[in-house]
């Protein structure tokens, strides 16, 4: 194991002893796996499971698995997607420690293109979807910009220590259009050209309040 990734590894620890040191408060945690699978030059498979939890691990929150193909307009970029999303989730009801149970079906669109502007690589993600609830249908555009900035090598490859940032913006197609606000910032490890690991807080922005996440992440592009 190499010294940077043990650095790595020991900031992990902090950031995990910390937010267990903090279950009782209003911090959760979320656990996630990013999968984009490039089939040829043009075609991509996405997969995606998160499992969301109030505190760091065991009181379930939400759990969505995500999945889409997508295709390339350009070389490497300009990615339009189709895909499918189930969310399960189980909030608790006001005032009581009791909970209620959903389930949401989700189809959604998505374009993303890329930068790079020396170190910075820079992702603009624009989603529609429409939400299929249990006794509703909703839906709601979203556009997230992502910089991942590398620390310790010139671009993004094996070895590389990185920064991440992020912010997404979620806007209803009806009344009371603000939906949310999520503010990321994290770091990250690259262990390969295509698997990298990071873990970072997020604080989320909703319209009545604003609650704290905890996230570890592992993003694997691996060819198919």
């Amino acid at each position: 194991m190499t010294n940077k990734l043990k650095s790595f590894c020991f900031l992990l620890l902090l950031l995990v002893v910390a937010n267990t040191n903090a279950q009782k408060s209003d911090v959760g945690n979320w656990f996630a796996y990013l999968g984009n699978q490039k089939i040829n030059d043009r075609w991509n498979f996405h997969n995606e499971v998160q499992y969301r939890n109030f505190n760091f691990a065991g009181d379930l929150e939400q759990l969505l698995i995500r999945t889409g193909l997508g295709y390339n307009l350009s070389e490497n970029n300009n990615n339009v997607l189709l895909g499918y999303a189930y969310i399960h989730s189980e909030p608790y009801i006001a005032g009581t420690d009791d909970k209620s149970q959903t389930d949401e079906h989700r189809i959604f669109q998505q374009f993303i293109t890329k930068q790079q502007f020396g170190r910075v690589s820079i992702l603009h993600r624009y989603r529609f979807e429409q939400r299929f609830l249990q006794d509703d249908f909703k839906m709601r555009l979203r556009y997230s910009l992502l910089l991942n900035i590398p620390i310790n090598k010139k671009v993004m490859e094996k070895n590389a220590v990185y920064a991440s940032l992020s912010n997404e913006v979620f806007i209803n197609t009806q009344q009371n259009h603000y939906d949310r606000d999520r503010i990321y910032g994290g770091v990250g490890y690259c262990l390969s050209k295509y698997i990298k690991v990071e873990a970072g807080v997020m604080s989320q922005l909703l319209p009545t309040n604003s609650r704290t996440q905890f996230q570890i992440m592992i993003f694997n592009n691996l060819p198919f």
